[in-house]
């Protein structure tokens, strides 16, 4: 009598039960092999801000400001428009100089001081060494955006000294050099009172270029939030462009008006 070929049906079934745990294994393998981010991330990012701040420092560029607000069926209500270009003058001194006047037709919203301020400080927001001190941080993880490979790094104010303005929420940095790629969050602190009114600020984000091919500068922000005013909710959208970078020529030192 010969011997039979046929496989018991318990050596098949243990057969698959390895060949399914193989699988698994194999397709859970990104997430054993995840990158943690180096103990120091905020240092290193702050340390390429500061770089990056100082050479955008060096550059005029043109900014647009387009913020619209919405009425309940999403319609514009009104707008405001505004266009500035960031020069250097013959002593080498850097300013703002407004191109034509801004255009108004906002119904419901006022720009304030705030406003304008988060549009040159917070909106692009540079986390540099100056700035460290004034927040906690906490990694996130990781994420592709834009086509970089980016750690996600979470930014809050330690706290709000009067006067301040700050920035809440996140950073994707360059896992290659720790450039910032993208911003995602608000200025804080919002103000409500009863005697002096509201001044609330919308969640924005602001993407980021390389420029000059060593540092990424910000090139657009945009938000599209509603804010709960006590009188009711207004949706709002928000453009604002940072175009047409170009290099000041001049062998001086930049300084800004108003300094030393």
């Amino acid at each position: 009598m010969a011997a039979s070929t046929k496989t018991p049906a318990s050596v098949h079934s243990v057969s698959r039960v390895c060949i399914g745990i193989i699988l698994a294994s194999a397709l859970g393998a990104p997430s054993l092999w995840a990158e943690d981010p180096p103990p120091d991330l905020a240092k290193r990012v702050a340390a390429r801000a500061t770089e990056a701040r100082a050479a955008r420092d060096q550059y005029t560029y043109r900014q647009t400001v387009v913020v619209e607000e919405l009425n309940a069926g999403g319609a514009q209500a009104g707008e405001y428009r505004e266009t500035r270009d960031v020069v250097f003058s013959p002593q080498a001194e850097r300013s703002e100089k407004p191109v034509g006047k801004p255009f108004d037709t906002l119904k419901h919203l006022k720009l304030t001081e705030e406003d304008f301020r988060d549009i040159r400080e917070v909106q692009p927001f540079l986390f540099d060494r100056d700035q460290l001190w004034a927040y906690e941080t906490k990694s996130k993880g990781e994420e592709t955006t834009d086509g970089v490979d980016c750690w996600v790094l979470q930014v809050r104010p330690r706290q709000i000294l009067a006067g301040q303005r700050l920035f809440d929420g996140l950073l994707w940095v360059s896992k290659q050099d720790y450039s910032i790629v993208r911003t995602d969050g608000k200025a804080v602190p919002e103000m409500r009172s009863m005697t002096k009114g509201e001044n609330l600020f919308p969640r924005f984000t602001t993407v980021w270029r390389p420029i000059d091919g060593q540092y990424w500068f910000p090139v657009h922000t945009y938000a599209d939030d509603t804010l709960d005013f006590r009188v009711g909710p207004q949706r709002i959208r928000m453009d604002i462009r940072y175009l047409d970078y170009k290099k000041f020529a001049a062998e001086s030192t930049v300084k800004f008006e108003g300094t030393k």
